[in-house]
């Protein structure tokens, strides 16, 4: 035990705290910035101004460094304490591909307010222009933001580290035609006029700052949960999303009042580059996850789960991602638990060790330890099933070595005591040695140790396992061993059965299976887009020919990296499948988001 605390400690010694910001956040931070900035989809430009309220921590520092990419600065102002405005001279840093570069600003003194007048690139990183034909309704363009995990600084000049927390308020010019939203409260804009004010009154990491311009109608759920989408999804999704107030109900009960006010959803077109992204007050989400059935909906809770676990307690860095995303999974399979009950969050788990063993046998084994380094790599890197998966493994052991009426007594006081806090693995880890782990005979130190900075899935791991599942397995045996498909009895499965079937496919299985398996069952053609990509996965491993125009189809429709990349990834490494992933890719490009451009592009070594 004594040579992993050494190992814990050498490390997080060795890491800067947040080597993807080049700001000097530690010598002077801004708690409080307000934008005002006009969106023009003709240059596919946002211009205007920051205004940054700033808290000066030394004395002597004369110097602001924000960090920014790809940005064009007008002229900088600094406010005096008496109130007149002086321009200040700046200076940009040595560009890096993956963190843009730093935009230092000199200061003649300790200025109350500094002012960045800029205009956005076209190919910003954090931003997605997409044109009238581009959307579901093809009628009005739209425009939207990604800013975790280092993307704010593409769209606005700020320190762009979740180590620092802001409030902001914001003045969004857009056509009258658009509604502006915001991951903030927007009450105040209930008329189309192009002229939209936000407040965020609880103090955010920059990476939840979130934007959205288009032809969005709004509809209530709830007094406290409502929808916005473009009409052709509102009606849909409403439906899809309708126990997201009974969702919010339970966590609440489970892990404490929700801190946030509202919780509205904003539909996105299907470039969106992931499932959900979990802007506080109005999560960000897929169309993909509507499948008319509820049967996606984890997502929803997965995004909400992070109103306590990400937005309220954040990880200090991306080194400890786990600290946002493996609680999330656990309180999203905690919701669905509840909701839903305990067969199906249970299935929902073996799905996703499933996906977790697949991507470890892939991953650098560095890169499977739930504290890592990133140090010099894109952030972004970060975002596999280790942090998310076995993240939550590490909780759900704990909870059944200490009983889940302990663990959550335990949570809940976590989500409290560090309520709008940054938080990394060694503060986490005092915490727990205060709290649960005074019951040393329970849960040993090193066994957490073990979990936290060992390659891989620790020695404590256990399997959950299905009975639903272990059903799949024989009907699947008997179909392989006989050739009959009626072995197959598959009235009764559900979306997740269905998953872990085509997910256990082996190696045996010929392309004449498969297309027998399509002709009966659909699988190509199928709505649902989780059971449409691992079917895809399976047919191009198979070599399945008929499936290809089905997939390059889906490739066209779908922008989400989760479904998109693997299958890129696939094509290209098949026999002469290089050359259709590239023609695929050239038509499907320009409705990619410029995240999921880089993914693509890299794979297919672009």
């Amino acid at each position: 035990m004594r040579l992993l605390v050494v190992v814990l400690i050498f490390f997080t010694a060795a890491v800067k705290a947040d080597p993807h910001s080049f700001s000097n956040s530690d010598l002077v931070s801004h708690p409080h910035l307000n934008l005002d900035l006009t969106a023009d989809f003709a240059k596919k430009q946002l211009s205007g101004f920051v205004e940054l309220e700033l808290e000066w921590h030394h004395p002597d520092t004369r110097e602001l460094v924000l960090d920014s990419r790809d940005l064009t600065i007008g002229r900088v102002m600094g406010q005096t304490r008496e109130g007149s405005w002086q321009l200040l001279p700046y200076q940009f840093g040595a560009k890096q591909a993956d963190h843009g570069q730093a935009l230092i600003i000199a200061c003649q003194q300790q200025y109350n307010k500094v002012r960045v007048y800029y205009q956005t690139s076209p190919n910003a990183s954090g931003l997605q222009w997409l044109s009238a034909e581009q959307t579901t309704e093809k009628q009005q363009p739209f425009l939207f933001s990604q800013s975790q995990s280092i993307h704010a600084r593409s769209w606005i000049p700020l320190q762009d580290t979740p180590a620092r927390r802001l409030t902001f308020s914001a003045r969004i010019h857009t056509p009258k035609s658009l509604l502006a939203v915001m991951g903030a409260d927007n009450s105040a804009n209930t008329e189309r006029d192009g002229d939209y004010q936000f407040k965020m009154p609880q103090p955010i990491p920059a990476y939840l700052i979130a934007l959205a311009v288009g032809d969005l109608q709004f509809k209530a759920m709830s007094d406290r949960t409502g929808v916005y989408a473009e009409a052709a999804w509102l009606d849909k999704a409403v439906a899809e999303f309708a126990d997201t107030e009974q969702m919010m109900q339970v966590a609440g009960r489970m892990y404490g009042d929700y801190a946030w006010g509202r919780y509205d959803i904003l539909v996105l077109p299907a470039s969106f580059p992931f499932g959900g992204m979990e802007n506080p007050r109005l999560s960000f989400i897929t169309p993909t996850v509507i499948a008319g059935d509820k049967s996606l909906v984890s997502l929803i809770a997965h995004e909400l789960a992070h109103s306590w676990s990400g937005n309220l307690v954040t990880n200090a860095s991306w080194h400890e991602l786990w600290l946002n995303e493996g609680f999330t999974n656990y309180v999203e399979n905690r919701i669905m638990a509840a909701v839903f009950g305990e067969d199906r969050a249970l299935l929902e788990r073996q799905l996703a060790v499933q996906e977790l063993q697949a991507e470890l046998a892939e991953l650098d084994p560095a890169d499977t330890r739930l504290v890592t380094d990133y140090t010099g790599r894109d952030p972004d890197e970060a975002f596999t099933q280790v942090p998310y998966v076995k993240g939550m493994l590490l909780l759900q052991f704990l909870e059944q070595r200490f009983g889940r009426e302990k663990f959550d007594a335990f949570l809940k006081h976590y989500f409290a005591n560090f309520a709008f806090q940054s938080m990394n693995t060694e503060r986490f880890l005092r915490y727990l040695r205060q709290t649960l782990l005074q019951e040393p005979d329970t849960v040993s130190f090193g066994e957490v140790l073990e979990w936290l900075n060992q390659p891989g899935l620790a020695s404590t791991f256990v399997a959950p396992q299905s009975d639903a599942f272990a059903k799949v397995d024989q009907q699947t045996r008997r179909w392989q061993e006989s050739g009959e498909l009626d072995k197959l009895l598959t009235e009764d499965w559900s979306i997740h059965q269905w998953l872990h079937f085509i997910h256990q496919l082996s190696a045996s299985v010929r392309p004449e299976q498969l297309a027998a398996l399509d002709q009966k069952f659909g699988l190509s053609q199928s709505q649902n887009a989780e059971i449409a990509s691992a079917w895809f996965k399976q047919a191009i491993s198979r070599n399945y020919q008929q499936a290809l125009p089905h997939i390059k189809t889906f490739l066209l429709q779908v922008g989400r990296r989760k479904f998109v990349v693997p299958l890129y990834q696939q094509l290209a490494a098949m026999p002469g499948g290089k050359a259709m992933a590239l023609e695929i890719y050239q038509q499907a490009k320009g409705g990619y988001h410029p995240l999921t451009q880089v993914a693509v592009e890299r794979v297919l070594k672009l």
